[in-house]
């Protein structure tokens, strides 16, 4: 698939591949057979996720703010995240509804890095801090523990979480090296991360302590982010942006869709 400006956040829901598109401020989602089809209208999309009603749930980018969407797409609630952050980036949803979401804070010309919680009112806290930009999020199949790819850090990092949400002290999930910049991530039936390392321009699978056991590399633009999906959960959805970090900032960008067949499927929702 492809007439897209600019795909992130990648999640497999309802049996359709979801996307975000912040640029042209929409969500898609698409069926297997390619079909695209613009499911809301939303400033700034970037993560994405569900509340336990079926309620979509999408953070910005450029901006710090969570928007709550119904299934016609219309947008339900706005919550401004402005007093906690200057921007937000990716979200992930848990089943009992509560979600985390990266926020960064500008300090001279860096970002500084932070987690928040979220409950489904809106109500963010910040649960970790001093983070090396913060980017896709997912959890390991036993559901308490958190996987973030920390894009500056060039490394994942996994956080334990706690039954109130709070999350525990870091551990290197997997090192991937100073060349690398991790992006978006999915986790699979294994616990292997799969991740878009953007401007090398490839998704790695990589399991506990670093070891690469897949490489899938694309002959040009930045391998943004993957995701999991399909009838059997075998089918690896792989977001490619064709773009520079000026031109993202103008909206500047040609966004792609391609596809791959895993072993390993994707982990229960």
């Amino acid at each position: 698939m492809d007439g897209f400006v600019y795909g992130e956040g990648p999640r497999w829901h309802g049996g359709r591949l979801w996307f975000s598109d912040g640029p042209a401020g929409r969500v898609y989602s698409a069926g297997e057979t390619g079909d695209l089809t613009a499911a809301a209208e939303v400033p700034r999309a970037s993560g994405l996720g569900w509340l336990p009603d079926g309620t979509l749930v999408v953070s910005a980018l450029f901006e710090a703010a969570i928007h709550h969407v119904d299934p016609q797409g219309n947008t339900t609630a706005t919550f401004d995240l402005g007093d906690v952050a200057w921007s937000t980036n990716d979200l992930v949803v848990a089943p009992d509804g509560r979600g985390y979401v990266d926020l960064y804070k500008q300090t001279g010309n860096a970002l500084v890095g932070e987690l928040g919680l979220v409950d489904p009112a809106g109500t963010v806290s910040v649960v970790a801090t001093g983070l090396a930009v913060p980017n896709g999020l997912g959890f390991l199949p036993d559901g308490s523990t958190l996987i973030v790819s920390e894009t500056n850090g060039s490394r994942l990092l996994a956080f334990s979480t706690e039954p109130d949400g709070s999350l525990g002290s870091p551990a290197v999930f997997a090192d991937l090296g100073a060349g690398r910049h991790p992006d978006g991530l999915c986790i699979d039936a294994e616990g292997g991360v799969w991740v878009g390392c953007y401007d090398s321009g490839e998704f790695l699978r990589v399991i506990a302590g670093g070891t690469v056991t897949h490489r899938i590399t694309v002959d040009h633009g930045w391998a943004v982010a993957p995701a999991l999906g399909g009838a059997d959960g075998r089918t690896l959805y792989l977001i490619v942006d064709d773009t520079t970090h000026e031109g993202l900032m103008r909206g500047e960008s040609a966004g792609r869709v391609l596809q791959a067949r895993v072993d390993v499927p994707a982990a229960p929702p």
